[in-house]
């Protein structure tokens, strides 16, 4: 009793009520099956689903994408409508209204919306710095979590990104910890390049969370179509594995012309070595080290430099000078006249630079 009222304590009243309205016998089929799922020879007599792709398929691609060094139980698996419905389910069955998450920055910028709006769960910034690549550190997150307690703020659970491309799933394989307080929020979106689709997937180590995140699911289903297609393509283990190693190998690619682009003209990038997007360090660019020279230079970068790129303020990033680029979502040549912009602009500041300096 003690160990149930102590998992209850980790979760929202939300999931630990008993008001989602499944106590009734149109849900006895789908109780069944969970209960009893039908395999064609460890279990050939039990219940089949006639409804929804199994999950085998999302299980092995995502240990796929791990290099194989981690495994994903099918079971624990909950499909939403993609990530931002991944994250919001989870919300809801973590916290209640007014609970916080602890969130190192910078962080995705609409996490403030998924994470907050609808569930109003507060999102409260643990301050990185860009002197160890902004990586959490033990001492960030122990002031960020006096400050909620001083000011009478339950914390509830703290969101974690793993350093280059490292997931949480391996870490918890080195060490001894609970893990019915580690859950995964996962996309097809990047990896496969799908976010039409509207996939997304919650993995967790609690069963109350699994249990409860699937009828919230009924909120935001992925289709029966979609599910099926998908799961027919992930199963193609051959076109898997090539199709992983090619994406691979094109944003490394792309990643090392875009930055060494950018070293022409004096412009560093956050250290990394492939990614969806890069972080730009303009802090020597600013006309004044603040969040208002941040967003002067970012309104010329808009309105005459004509690139649509991320100030880091907008991800509530603690430095002011930096800015997110993405860089995968064009072809090469739309690149290669994106550099020249950037090349061209820099240029003409450092041109009034000198000219400013010989007057003097």
């Amino acid at each position: 009793m003690e160990m149930e009222l102590i998992k209850s304590q980790l979760l929202s009243k939300i999931a630990t009520s008993d008001e989602h309205g499944e106590n009734s016998p149109y849900f006895d089929g789908w109780k069944a099956y969970d209960s009893d799922p039908f395999h064609p020879t460890q279990n050939p007599h039990g219940v089949i689903q006639m409804g929804l792709a199994e999950n085998q398929a999302v299980a092995k691609f995502m240990a796929k994408s791990r290099g194989g060094r981690v495994s994903f139980d099918p079971d624990r698996i909950v499909m939403a409508g993609g990530a931002t419905g991944a994250n919001e389910m989870l919300m809801f069955c973590l916290a209640d209204p007014g609970d916080a998450f602890l969130i190192p920055s910078p962080y995705y910028a609409a996490f403030d919306r998924d994470l907050g709006w609808r569930p109003q769960v507060r999102l409260l910034p643990v301050t990185c710095h860009s002197s160890n690549n902004f990586q959490i550190t033990l001492e960030a997150l122990e002031a960020a979590y006096e400050s909620a307690r001083k000011a009478n703020i339950r914390v509830k659970a703290t969101v974690f990104r793993g350093p280059n491309f490292l997931s949480v799933s391996e870490i918890i394989q080195e060490m001894e910890c609970n893990r019915d307080l580690i859950h995964i929020v996962y996309s097809l979106s990047k990896d496969m390049g799908l976010p039409g689709f509207r996939v997304g997937i919650v993995y967790s180590y609690n069963d109350t969370v699994v249990n409860v995140g699937r009828k919230m699911s009924s909120f935001g289903l992925v289709s029966s179509q979609t599910q099926y297609f998908l799961a027919s393509m992930l199963a193609d283990e051959e076109f898997v594995d090539r199709f992983l190693l090619e994406s691979a190998r094109r944003l490394a690619s792309r990643h090392e012309s875009f930055t060494k682009g950018l070293e022409e003209v004096g412009i560093i990038c956050l250290e990394s070595n492939a990614g969806l997007f890069c972080w730009m360090d303009l802090r020597h660019l600013l006309k004044e080290p603040t969040f208002e020279g941040e967003m002067g230079l970012w309104k010329v970068i808009i309105s005459d430099v004509k690139l649509n790129v991320s100030p880091g303020s907008s991800f509530h990033c603690h430095e002011p000078g930096w800015f997110r680029v993405c860089i995968a979502n064009m072809d090469d040549e739309t690149v290669e006249v994106a550099l020249r912009r950037i090349r061209l602009f820099v240029r003409e500041i450092q041109k009034v630079e000198v000219q400013v300096k010989k007057k003097n």
